[in-house]
């Protein structure tokens, strides 16, 4: 039959009920978020990419290309948006030669879509796909598993409750582009400052008809300040509380130690 299953709520409860933990949503350690102005589009992210409490890069980019005038920000796992974007990518190429038009922005969030819903969430790519096409400018979201939302303004990523908060009170219908820009990097910014999987700096990009600009660092909130003092100490300037030194057979008593016979050299044949 079509229509909604919940065959498996009962199946859930009964688990849970004898102490099976329920499924947590998957933290995406990002803010992205994009805004529509008057003539085109504006989508921005933050730079930090981590691993568990480990920043692993401070300038990571998460602005990604899918056809001239249409571009992808992504959260979630890095390798996942990379590569679910570089794939949609080419599919749309393929289809725009096929068809001989510019490719639409609505094809490519349809695509984004019906790829990770096959997937059921497993790549974990988080998507605010954001373009300019001959029917106007649109702007979507594109959850893991599937499900997209079409907004004027949108925000994701673990940092997106905080940058929410800026679009809700300062956003409004009649945006230029310079407003536009200002309100995006301010709510990455309010990601940035209030969560920690958020942080470095604001990348932006303006998709209008003619020109898309990527603005690498367009905010740089968090630059790296000179130290107050040299931090670098002398020899000696610490105190040796203890000194053990472990001979090589106090070691043979715990650890098998066997020297391997160096083998000899074979030489080359040279023509005399």
């Amino acid at each position: 039959m079509p229509g909604f299953d919940f065959s498996n709520y009962n199946r859930n409860a009964a688990l849970h009920a004898r102490g099976v933990p329920l499924p947590k949503a998957t933290s995406t350690g990002t803010t992205i978020v994009g805004c529509i102005f008057d003539g085109g589009v504006v989508i921005a992210a933050d730079t930090r990419a981590t691993s568990g409490p480990i920043v692993a890069d401070k300038n990571c980019e998460k602005l990604h290309y899918i056809s001239p005038q249409i571009w992808c920000a992504g959260a979630g796992t890095a390798a996942d948006t990379e590569f679910t974007t570089a794939l949609i990518s080419s599919q749309l190429e393929l289809h725009s030669l096929s068809t001989g038009r510019k490719p639409r922005v609505v094809t490519c969030m349809t695509l984004l879509k019906q790829h990770l819903f096959r997937y059921q969430g497993h790549i974990g790519a988080y998507l605010v796909v954001a373009g300019v096409d001959p029917t106007g400018t649109h702007l979507f979201t594109v959850h893991a598993h599937g499900s997209t939302d079409k907004l004027p303004y949108v925000t994701m990523g673990s940092g997106s409750l905080a940058a929410m908060s800026v679009f809700e009170t300062q956003w409004k219908p009649d945006c230029t582009q310079e407003d536009a820009m200002k309100l995006c990097s301010e709510a990455i910014q309010a990601g940035i400052f209030n969560d920690l999987g958020s942080g470095s700096n604001v990348d932006v990009a303006v998709i209008t008809a003619d020109k898309t600009t990527l603005h690498r660092g367009y905010v740089k909130p968090n630059e790296r300040s000179q130290k107050l003092k040299n931090y670098k100490f002398k020899r000696g300037t610490t105190a040796v509380l203890n000194e053990k030194i472990i001979t090589k057979d106090e070691i043979g008593k715990y650890v098998s130690v066997q020297e391997m016979p160096v083998a000899e050299v074979e030489k080359m044949d040279v023509d005399s």
